[in-house]
């Protein structure tokens, strides 16, 4: 393909800033056209963001003649759909995480695209940002001997919109999001932990209820080990005390620490015998651009993109087993 047409069914806040803009913005990529069931919100974004046409009907969108990729920015329950019809289509598919409601329907995405010969790539944008890539670096150098264990930790409070029936978001409903804010939020830390650390090959968690604002499960908390051989473990809770926030990755070597972040992009701290090292390297503008730039190169055969319905598919199974226990 000399030039990926990108549409993006579902053109919602994500797209706004955090993915939409890198497809016109990326070299040797358009986004011609984009889809969302409200005709004035899709005519609205089309319309700023100067993208040539605006469609309430997925079937017309997908079966565009001009397009090549499509971006599918919807609630999981609708990703499994859309990317299969997508691909069935003859169009490559980037679809946004977590990759589907569960292990299976992420395992029947992987197939088609197996059967169609079409790409499909996930939004687990952090394999590509700088900021992931210097730690990555960091840990394979070496530079905090072997990797012994690894840590993550996210807590936050619940807001009122959790706490009231009538105003929950869609990503605390099961049957739209998977799993609640857990199911929303972690893939990005378990991903990135394993694009770091190496596949996790055991999972072993208990899971809770504790704050009783909605039924999916809002603590949790997991030991991991690594195919180096490395453990792990996770604690996340989206019900803590005004007074107690946090996103903290850390890694632990036989010769120091790496601590940093998921989501905050604090600077990186690196820990060893010959002392502290501070580096600070921001996201980019728009998040999801350098990822978007790896596929439209693998989609031109200029490169490869390191995150796939494969290596997401691998992440889906770690979270299944995780709500399971």
């Amino acid at each position: 393909m000399e030039i990926i047409n990108w549409e993006i069914i579902g053109c919602g806040a994500v797209c706004e800033w955090k993915s939409g803009p890198a497809f016109y913005k990326t070299q040797h990529s358009r986004l011609v056209a984009v889809m969302r069931r409200n005709a004035e919100k899709a005519k609205d974004f089309a319309a700023r963001h100067q993208v040539p046409r605006y469609y309430t009907d997925a079937n017309l969108l997908i079966h565009d003649p001009e397009v090549n990729a499509i971006y599918i920015a919807t609630p999981p329950d609708s990703h499994k759909e859309y990317a299969i019809r997508a691909m069935q289509a003859g169009k490559a598919v980037y679809v946004e995480k977590p990759m589907a409601l569960n292990y299976q329907e992420c395992l029947e995405m992987v197939q088609v695209a197996e059967e169609t010969g079409q790409k499909l790539f996930v939004a687990h944008y952090r394999r590509s940002q700088d900021y992931f890539l210097k730690v990555k670096e960091l840990v394979s150098k070496g530079i905090i001997g072997d990797l012994v264990m690894v840590s993550m930790q996210y807590f936050r409070p619940a807001n009122n919109d959790d706490k009231d029936p009538d105003r929950q978001p869609w990503r605390l409903q099961k049957e739209r999001a998977g799993g609640g804010y857990f199911y929303d939020l972690a893939p990005h830390m378990l991903d990135i932990v394993a694009y770091i650390a190496g596949d996790i090959q055991e999972v072993k968690s208990f899971v809770s209820n504790r704050g009783g604002y909605y039924e999916v499960e809002d603590t949790i908390s997991a030991s991991l080990r690594f195919e180096s051989g490395a453990l792990g473990n996770g604690i996340w809770s989206f019900v803590t005390g005004d007074c107690e926030s946090r996103d903290t990755l850390e890694f632990w070597g036989t010769k120091g620490k790496i601590t940093c972040n998921t989501f905050a992009y604090q600077p990186i701290r690196v820990e060893t015998a010959e002392g502290t090292e501070i580096l600070p390297i921001a996201p980019p503008a728009h998040v999801q651009a350098p990822l978007i730039e790896s596929i439209v190169k693998e989609l031109r055969g200029e490169g490869q993109c390191p995150s796939t319905g494969k290596t997401a598919l691998l992440t889906a199974k770690i979270m299944d087993e995780m709500l399971r226990s």
